[in-house]
């Protein structure tokens, strides 16, 4: 097994998924992905795998916090591999950008999501913050 498969191993224990070929093939495509993607995109990058199995395993992994997903402007959900090492602390969500023009999806991962205080009663699960612009390629 090469470094980065076991560092993807270790990365789905750690979330408490039990590594299996086409799981370690889901993270690897997320991991080496240049930003989110989207369940069309993993499958057309992972052909060799049978489509209900990336989607069950996407399920998977969002239930047990392994990837970070998002809405991107009505084109669906999009999957980030999460490299938290905390359980119940998930310490690298960002703030993405949506290009309006190219409808690329850019992860900000310098710009942490600026903190949101909700009302009283209500429970946060999940958070995510999404800008809309022009990336700087389309805004040239």
């Amino acid at each position: 097994m090469n470094a980065l498969a076991e560092e993807l191993s270790a990365l789905m224990e750690r979330h408490g998924v039990k590594v299996t070929a086409n799981r370690l093939l889901i993270a690897r495509a997320l991991h080496d992905a240049p930003g989110p993607l989207s369940l069309g995109e993993l499958e057309e990058r992972l052909d060799t795998i049978d489509k209900s199995n990336i989607f069950r395993s996407l399920q998977l992994f969002r239930k047990m916090h392994l990837v970070h997903s998002l809405e991107d402007m009505g084109e669906g959900v999009r999957y980030e591999l999460c490299h938290s090492h905390h359980e119940d602390d998930d310490d690298d969500l960002h703030v993405h950008f949506y290009c309006t023009q190219c409808h690329r999806t850019f992860c900000l991962e310098e710009t942490p999501v600026p903190e949101v205080s909700v009302p009283e009663g209500f429970k946060t699960e999940s958070q995510s913050h999404l800008i809309q612009g022009l990336c700087p390629e389309c805004s040239r």
